[in-house]
C-alpha cells in the first residue's frame, strides 16, 4: 500500500542558524491513510484570544455527547500545511469517541490574518541578532502569544455542551510539542501528549532548555512523551522524562522505530503516524482522564 508522504514542518538548518527554514509538501494520499474514508473538517469556529479573533478546525463523533477532548497544537509550518495533519489526526481520535480540535495560532492557517507568521518573527530577531537572538524570540513567542492563544482555544471547548471540561488533553507535534509543555504548566487539563517537542532547536538553544524542563518540573498534568527514532534529536524526551522522573511528576516516554525515509519523516510521525502511536496514546489518556 501506499503510504502518505508528509510535509516538512519547520527544518531548521543547524549548521547555519536556527531559524532558517526550508520547506516541503508531498501530495497526502487520503484514500490510503484512511481506508477510504473522506477527510474534511466537520466544523470551522471562531473564538476570541485577547483582542483577535482566532479560527480553528472541529472534528466531533456522532452524537450529542458529552465526549472527552483533545487540543491539539500544530507547529510552525506556514500557511495551511497544518490542516493536513488535523485532516490526518482528526478521525484517528474521533474513531475512539474524542472531540479533537485543532485551533490556527495567529498568523497561521484560518487564523494568519489574526498577527505576524511566527517564522517571520524569528527570522527577523535572527537577523538582527544572530541565533541567540533567534531563540529567544521563540521562546518569548511561545510562552506568551502562543500560549495565550492555546488557553484562549482552552476555554472555548470547556464551554461547549458536547465536551466533557474535566477530560481535556493537549497534545502537540514540534513547536506545537513546545506548547504543551509550557501549558502544562499553566492549565488544568487531564493529560498531555508532546510528540517532538523542541527537536528541531534544542542544541542550539539553551534558553528553550531551560524554559521546557522548568515547565515539567512544575508540570500540573501527566506528560506522555514520544518521537520516531530518525526524528532530528532525541535529547528533548529524554531530558524532559527525566526531569519529570526527579521531579516525582507522572510521565511516560516511548521511542518508536524509524518513520518514513529521511529525518524530515521522522519528525512528522506525531502528525501521520497514529497507526503506530495510537494504542499507547489512547491507553494514556484512558489512564489520566479518566470518567
Amino acid at each position: 500500500m501506499t503510504r502518505c508522504r508528509p510535509f516538512a514542518d519547520a527544518p531548521i538548518n543547524g549548521t547555519k542558524t536556527i531559524v532558517k527554514m526550508r520547506w516541503t509538501l508531498y501530495w497526502l494520499m487520503y484514500i490510503a491513510l484512511c481506508g477510504g474514508v473522506p477527510l474534511h473538517a466537520q466544523e470551522t469556529v471562531s473564538f476570541n484570544s485577547g483582542d483577535k479573533v482566532l479560527k480553528g478546525l472541529l472534528y466531533k463523533p456522532s452524537g450529542p455527547g458529552p465526549f472527552p477532548a483533545i487540543l491539539y497544537n500544530h507547529g510552525s509550518a506556514p500557511g495551511m500545511l497544518s490542516k493536513q495533519a488535523f485532516d490526518a489526526l482528526g478521525p484517528a481520535f474521533v474513531s475512539r469517541g474524542w472531540v479533537f480540535f485543532g485551533p490556527f495560532r495567529r498568523g497561521q492557517g484560518l487564523s494568519a490574518s489574526a498577527g505576524a507568521f511566527i517564522g517571520d518573527q524569528i527570522n527577523a530577531a535572527e537577523k538582527t541578532g544572530g541565533t541567540s537572538a533567534a531563540a529567544a524570540e521563540a521562546v518569548r513567542l511561545l510562552q506568551t502569544d502562543h500560549l495565550n492563544d492555546q488557553l484562549a482555544a482552552l476555554a472555548w471547548l470547556q464551554q461547549q455542551s458536547f465536551v466533557q471540561a474535566h477530560r481535556i488533553a493537549v497534545a502537540g507535534n514540534s513547536f506545537g510539542g513546545i506548547e504543551v509543555v509550557f501549558a502544562a504548566e499553566r492549565a488544568h487539563y487531564c493529560a498531555a501528549i508532546d510528540s517532538a517537542g523542541g527537536a528541531q532547536s534544542w542544541a542550539q538553544a539553551p534558553q528553550l532548555q531551560s524554559a521546557m524542563t522548568r515547565a515539567v518540573r512544575n508540570s500540573k498534568i501527566p506528560i506522555f512523551f514520544f518521537q520516531a527514532a530518525n526524528d532530528y534529536d532525541l535529547s528533548p524526551s529524554n531530558t524532559l522524562s527525566a526531569a519529570m522522573k526527579d521531579a516525582g511528576k507522572p510521565y511516560e516516554l516511548k521511542i518508536y522505530p524509524a518513520y518514513g525515509q529521511s529525518t524530515q519523516e521522522g519528525h512528522t510521525f506525531g502528525y501521520f503516524g497514529a497507526s503506530i502511536w495510537a494504542d499507547d496514546v489512547f491507553r494514556f489518556l484512558d489512564s489520566y482522564c479518566r470518567e
